[in-house]
């Protein structure tokens, strides 16, 4: 009896759903096609915010006003920013190479941005004016958290490549 070269827990045969095929890396799921434009879109939004706090400070130093906070602190804030989202836009363009490294990048800066569009959406609950923008940013952000977590984000960038053709031994 001739021993399979496709055992369990091992990655399934070229060309299935997801797989890499003989030519490539294989095709990214829609579904995670749309979380890597999500994490895209809030990187370009991080850029502008990290720019806006440098900018609201100066403009508010330049009219003699109290400053949102610290000009070391907001360059901090506006390094970190720009820090994050070079980040995230190195993991949607290095998402094609399946690595397992960027799926926890992922699953880290989504859980932040979660967490904070959640906190931005309390805010405004607490503040009387409920925005809906922002319940809708929160809800789409956490399906993105989902799917780079659940059994697509897991099964995509899980695959080491093509299993081998010939058994071994």
């Amino acid at each position: 009896m001739q021993s399979s070269p496709y055992q369990p827990g091992q990655p399934a045969r070229p060309g299935e759903a997801g797989q890499p095929g003989p030519h490539g890396a294989g095709r990214i799921p829609g579904v995670l096609v749309f979380v890597l434009v999500i994490v895209a879109a809030h990187s370009l939004g991080t850029v502008f915010g990290g720019w806006a706090v440098l900018e609201e400070n100066w403009s508010k130093q330049e009219h003699g006003q109290d400053l949102l906070m610290p000009m070391g602190m907001a360059w901090f804030v506006a390094l970190f920013c720009w820090a994050l989202a070079a980040l995230q836009v190195t993991c949607v363009v290095l998402a094609r190479t399946r690595r397992s490294w960027v799926r926890v990048v992922l699953i880290v800066c989504l859980s932040f941005l979660v967490c904070s569009t959640a906190v931005g959406f309390l805010g405004s609950l607490v503040a009387g004016a409920p925005s809906l923008a922002m319940f809708v940013i929160a809800g789409v952000d956490a399906a993105a958290l989902w799917t780079v977590c659940g059994e697509t984000g897991r099964h995509y960038f899980c695959v080491r490549g093509p299993a081998p053709t010939t058994a071994h031994g």
